[in-house]
C-alpha cells in the first residue's frame, strides 16, 4: 500500500485503510477490457509492504513468472511515493518510467489519491489496471490458469471458498488491518482496541492452527497466504513500531511453528526481504520514527529451524508440486535474506 498518503494523515481520528480506486479485473474473458494474456502485464511491488508480498507469493507459487514480469520499488518512499530507484538510470526498464504514479497518472490525469502496491501495469499503453490487493491474488488463482505453470496449485479450491473468504475477513479486519490500527493510533482507546482484537484473534488462529497445519483444508490456500504476509512481519516491525508487544510471535509455539513452515516452503521465503521490510517501516513513518533508527535485530537465524508441523500431515500443494527455482534477477539480496 501507500504509507504516505494512506496510512499516515494528521487529521484522521483513527486508522481507516483507503479502498483500491481502480478495481478493473484481468480475466480470462476480458470483460473489463483486460484479457489475460502472457507477456502483457507487469506486477509492480514493494518488497516491504505485506499487501503487495500477496501477490508476490501468489506468482511464485502459481509459477506465472514467464507470464507476468514483475517491478519491486525502491522501499523508501519520496513525496511522489513509490519510485525505481533501485533500477539502472532510476527507472523501470520495461515501463521506462521513474514514479509508479506516472502510470497511475496514464490513467487517470490528475488522479488525486495515494499511489499504492500491488499495481498491475498494462505495458502497451503504460496505464495502470488495477490496484485492487485484495482482488490480484484471487483473480491470478482463479483467471489466469491457462498460464499456471505444470503442477501448480489450487489456492482457491471451490469446495473451500466460502470457509476461505471467511478466515480471511476475520485475519483481514483483526491482523492485517489490525496491526496497522494499533501502530497508527492517534488515541488511546483506538490502539487499545486494535491491540485487543489482535491478539484476540492470534489467539484463535493459534488454537485452531495447534491440529491442522493449514488454516482451511489440508493444502496451502488464499487464506495461509494473507496471514503469512503479517506474520512474517510481526517481530521485526509490529511487536515494537507498532507496539503489538504482547508477545513475540516467536513466544507462541503455534504461530511460530507455522509460519517457520510456511516461510520455509518454497514460493513463501524466497520472496521476502527482511532490509526492505525494515528500513520501509523505520525509515518512512516518521511520524512513528522520528529519527529514522533501524533496529538491527531480531535474530533471523531461527526462521530456518525445523518446525516439525509435517507432522499434522496436509499436502503444500495438493496435487500439484512445489515451485521451481527463483528466476534469474528476482533472487532477494543477500543483506534481506535470512543467513
Amino acid at each position: 500500500m501507500n504509507t504516505a498518503d494512506q496510512e499516515t494523515s494528521p487529521e484522521r481520528k483513527e486508522f481507516r485503510r483507503s479502498v483500491p480506486h481502480f478495481a478493473d479485473r484481468i480475466t480470462a474473458d476480458g470483460r473489463d477490457g483486460w484479457p489475460v494474456e502472457a507477456g502483457r502485464y507487469r506486477l509492480v511491488v514493494s518488497r516491504a509492504c505485506p499487501w503487495a508480498s500477496r501477490a508476490l507469493v501468489s506468482r511464485r507459487l502459481l509459477g506465472l513468472e514467464p507470464a507476468l514480469s514483475l517491478a519491486v520499488t525502491d522501499p523508501i518512499q519520496d513525496e511522489r511515493s513509490w519510485r525505481f530507484t533501485l533500477d539502472p538510470g532510476d527507472r523501470d526498464p520495461v515501463l521506462g518510467i521513474g514514479f509508479l504514479s506516472e502510470a497511475y497518472d496514464a490513467r487517470e490525469t490528475g488522479y488525486p489519491g495515494g499511489v499504492s502496491v500491488p499495481a498491475v501495469v498494462d505495458v502497451p499503453s503504460g496505464q495502470l489496471v488495477t490496484n485492487d490487493y485484495h482482488r490480484i491474488t484471487l483473480d491470478l488463482a482463479t483467471e489466469w490458469t491457462a498460464l499456471h505453470r505444470e503442477g501448480a496449485p489450487d489456492l482457491y479450491p471451490e469446495e473451500h471458498r466460502d470457509e476461505i473468504d471467511e478466515v480471511a475477513e476475520g485475519i483481514y479486519r483483526d491482523v492485517n488491518n489490525g496491526v496497522y490500527r494499533a501502530g497508527f493510533a492517534e488515541h488511546q482507546h483506538s490502539y487499545d482496541d486494535a491491540y485487543r482484537r489482535l491478539f484476540a484473534r492470534l489467539d484463535e488462529l493459534s488454537e485452531r492452527l495447534a491440529t491442522r497445519r493449514y488454516l482451511v483444508g489440508d493444502t496451502i490456500t488464499e487464506a495461509d497466504i494473507r496471514l503469512f504476509t503479517t506474520l512474517v512481519r510481526f517481530d521485526s516491525v509490529y511487536h515494537g513500531h507498532f507496539k503489538c508487544n504482547r508477545n513475540k510471535l516467536s513466544e507462541d509455539p503455534v504461530l511460530w511453528g507455522y509460519v517457520r513452515d510456511l516461510f520455509q516452503t518454497p514460493g513463501f521465503g524466497d520472496t521476502v526481504d527482511f532490509d526492505h521490510i525494515k528500513r520501509h517501516y523505520y525509515q518512512v513513518h516518521t511520524n512513528i520514527n522520528p529519527r529514522r533508527i533501524v533496529p538491527l535485530g531480531p535474530d533471523l537465524s531461527g526462521w530456518l529451524t525445523p518446525h516439525h508441523r509435517e507432522e499434522l500431515g496436509g499436502r503444500p500443494f495438493g496435487d500439484g508440486t512445489a515451485p521451481g527455482p527463483v528466476p534469474d534477477g528476482e533472487t532477494v539480496p543477500e543483506e534481506g535474506r535470512v543467513a
